[in-house]
């Protein structure tokens, strides 16, 4: 399985530098996880720079592959991750929906540089 963070979706929907590296990943939707905070975070900032038509769009998208919600077990483990690994909470919670699925999570945050169950592509 694999998870793309919301800087993956982002790149891709913007079709920017890396868009290339995420596209084979978020297009194989049999694949793919989707945790509900990345909808959240992709949805706040398409919003932000192209309206809601476009956000609603984008996120349309994005539930094509199974979506993951935020339970509490995920929670606490996104808690012990976030003070480890000293993660933002956002991020804490989509790398431990990774670990929970056994999925790779693709990204270009350097936040997660050098954590195992990572593929990172610089920005």
């Amino acid at each position: 399985m694999n998870l793309v963070d919301s800087s993956g979706w982002l790149e891709y929907f913007a079709d920017g530098h890396n868009a290339n590296f995420f596209a084979p990943v978020l297009e194989d939707t049999d694949k793919l996880l989707v945790p509900t905070i990345c909808i959240a975070e992709v949805f706040k900032r398409i919003y932000q720079q192209r309206g809601e038509d476009a956000a609603l769009q984008a996120v349309a998208q994005m539930q094509q592959a199974k979506t993951v919600e935020l339970s509490p077990s995920l929670a606490l483990n996104a808690g012990k991750i976030s003070q480890d690994l000293k993660l933002p909470m956002a991020d804490s919670i989509i790398l431990a929906t990774a670990r929970h699925h056994q999925a790779i999570l693709w990204t270009q945050d350097a936040d997660f540089i050098d954590i195992e169950g990572v593929k990172f592509k610089a920005k």
